[in-house]
């Protein structure tokens, strides 16, 4: 047991370790990432002030955010469809082709889609310009490989699912569409929930894709924005001031997250202690 517990610490100190640093030196009066010089807040009102970086980390909110969206409604219907098949060579084949894009080397899906894009957008940009088609791009490219997780996030609700509940609901007079929403949805909703935090991660933290797809580099998100300072050397410590604002706003949205997941569970469970009582009672 102690083996246990020392390896889970070590294995904890190796994961969060970098963040802890990361947030310290957020706080250095130096430009330093070895020295600490003494307590100060100067990076954070340097990242206020930042006109770069702020346009930067609203262009990957946008598109992480649009991203998610699109592939949690895409891929919970997916989902649902895959679910729905009675063949299991033909729902082992679409699985398969699923899975591709997660197997696949980031760098192989970047060039893939660099190739796609330089072939079929090209034209539209004389009718809309670079920013709005290396944004449509970068979206449709984030939407692409966003939307396994969001499948495989929610197809084990979908087989957790209790069957006998929709029959109930249908037995108590609901229609299909209606069965969906008041029951089936909130069993679904953690996993679904869990795809699209997976999306938005996955999209918001995304660097190769973005660096491949983005031909003329007119539309410039919070990874790439960092690689061109890491070129030229020229790093500054208010980046970590941004990171550390990053990490507490995920942090905080985790835990809401889990709270919304435990409401909705809750609320599915009393859900279908009712569906049963009145069942029970029309019998």
């Amino acid at each position: 047991m102690k083996a246990n517990k020392t390896w889970l610490i070590v294995c904890f100190a190796l994961l969060y370790a970098p963040i802890v640093i990361l947030i310290f030196f957020s706080f250095n009066s130096l430009e330093s990432t070895g020295v600490f010089g003494g307590f100060s807040l100067k990076w954070y009102q340097s990242i206020i002030s930042n006109a770069g970086a702020h346009k930067a980390l609203i262009n990957s909110l946008v598109i992480a955010v649009t991203s998610s969206v699109v592939a949690t409604l895409v891929g919970t219907l997916a989902a649902l469809g895959i679910s729905k098949l009675r063949s299991k060579a033909f729902r082992s084949t679409v699985m398969t082709v699923t899975n591709i894009p997660m197997v696949n080397p980031d760098i192989v899906t970047a060039v893939s889609m660099a190739f796609l894009f330089m072939g079929t957008l090209t034209g539209l940009r004389f009718l809309k310009g670079d920013d709005t088609v290396d944004m449509i791009a970068l979206l449709i490219a984030h939407i692409t490989f966003s939307l396994p997780y969001v499948i495989l996030s929610v197809l084990p609700k979908i087989r957790q699912m209790d069957v006998s509940q929709t029959e109930a609901a249908l037995d108590l007079g609901c229609r299909p569409i209606q069965a969906f929403f008041k029951v089936e949805l909130p069993q679904l909703l953690p996993g679904i929930l869990t795809g699209m935090i997976m999306a938005f991660t996955m999209s918001f933290d995304d660097f190769v894709i973005s660096y491949f797809v983005r031909p003329k580099a007119t539309v410039q998100t919070l990874p790439l924005l960092i690689y061109s300072m890491t070129g030229k050397g020229t790093v500054t410590p208010d980046m970590y001031a941004l990171s550390t604002f990053m990490i507490v706003a995920i942090f905080i949205l985790l835990v809401l997250t889990n709270l919304a997941s435990t409401r909705t569970e809750r609320a599915a469970r009393r859900q279908a202690r009712k569906l049963k009582k009145r069942q029970e009672a029309n019998k």
